[in-house]
């Protein structure tokens, strides 16, 4: 299913189960991959007295590719999709710029005034293979819901007028069967 429905669902479900062992686990980190406008996960988040009364955001983090950040910022979506890629840069407090070693000085340069344009706000961190200084990410409290409503002040407000069509025909699958052992690590070279 869709971000919306499915995983919202399985968020408050999930998080309402594991507040009778909050004080088990400092963090929970959510990683939402490439597919996910992260507005619905504020917006649960945020909303919701069960997960606010609990947990609060710390930080929206964004991984973008250096080298192909730009093509996925300029995708073309069907009226009433959202383009995710610039959801997630337009909310992020932090943006790992990753695989800056993949592209010349002038290529980042012009990612990063992109990747501005979008988001003046965002601290842009520069990574080579995913590497992160957590100490730049996590624990830093830098969530601001007021920062979001002055951009849009009916963030948190639902009107039914205004929900977007559910485009389950944008997601896509593919398995690969094959014989023999499957090692993990062949995938982390």
């Amino acid at each position: 299913g869709c971000v919306c429905c499915s995983v919202r669902g399985d968020l408050i479900r999930t998080l309402g189960q594991l507040s009778s062992q909050r004080k088990k686990f400092h963090t929970i980190l959510l990683e939402t991959t490439g597919l996910a406008d992260p507005a619905p996960i504020i917006y649960t988040v945020q909303t919701n007295p069960k997960i606010s009364e609990h947990y609060r955001i710390d930080s929206i983090v964004c991984l973008a590719d250096c080298k192909h950040i730009t093509q996925h910022l300029d995708e073309k979506k069907p009226e009433g999709a959202v383009n995710e890629a610039q959801q997630q840069v337009a909310f992020a407090d932090r943006i790992l710029l990753n695989k800056v070693d993949l592209v010349s000085a002038e290529e980042k340069e012009a990612v990063k005034t992109r990747l501005a344009s979008l988001n003046q706000f965002a601290k842009v961190i520069e990574t080579e293979r995913s590497r992160a200084p957590l100490d730049q990410i996590m624990g830093i409290n830098s969530f601001n819901m007021d920062s979001i409503l002055d951009v849009d002040p009916a963030f948190l407000t639902t009107n039914e007028e205004d929900k977007l069509e559910h485009r389950t025909d944008l997601v896509m699958s593919v398995g690969v069967q094959f014989e023999g052992n499957l090692h993990a690590q062949w995938f982390n070279m």
